[in-house]
């Protein structure tokens, strides 16, 4: 059984990324995920008096997506706004991820991708990544460059 890190913020609900979840899930039934979404600077909006923050919605709403596609996801968090500390983390803190998924917008709107994050987590963690691109026109939820 594998264990797979899904960091994510906008692309979180993608069906690039759910699709990439089902190819994992085709090669080991037993797959189980994590879901990671860095915190955006001041992304919280009210509803209905309260503060919800944007990225604790991603990633329920990324477990539910998830799960209805069959995969067993273990876990959801918010971590640092800075995609490379939240990873830093989240393995710190829960060790034995066998690969990370990394899941960013195109070329030249990812803002993880100027930071070169893919290339920069496998550098750091010596585990395989998985680059998923999702396209910006495939996102239904507010947008704010990562």
């Amino acid at each position: 059984m594998s264990r797979y890190l899904i960091v994510a913020h906008q692309t979180a609900t993608s069906p690039e990324l759910q699709g990439k979840v089902k190819a994992l899930l085709a090669e080991d039934v037993a797959a189980e995920f994590a879901v990671l979404v860095p915190a955006a600077p001041g992304a919280t909006f009210s509803w209905e008096g309260e503060t919800v923050d944007v990225a604790e919605q991603r990633a329920e709403a990324a477990r539910t997506l998830l799960e209805a596609a069959g995969a067993k996801v273990i876990r959801t968090a918010v971590g640092a706004p800075h995609p490379l500390l939240a990873i830093v983390d989240e393995m710190r803190e829960h060790p034995g991820y066998h690969a990370i998924v990394v899941c960013t917008l195109p070329p030249g709107v990812s803002r993880w991708l100027r930071l070169d994050l893919p290339r920069r987590v496998h550098r750091k963690f010596h585990l395989p990544v998985h680059h998923v691109v999702a396209e910006a026109g495939s996102l239904a939820a507010p947008r704010h460059p990562h």
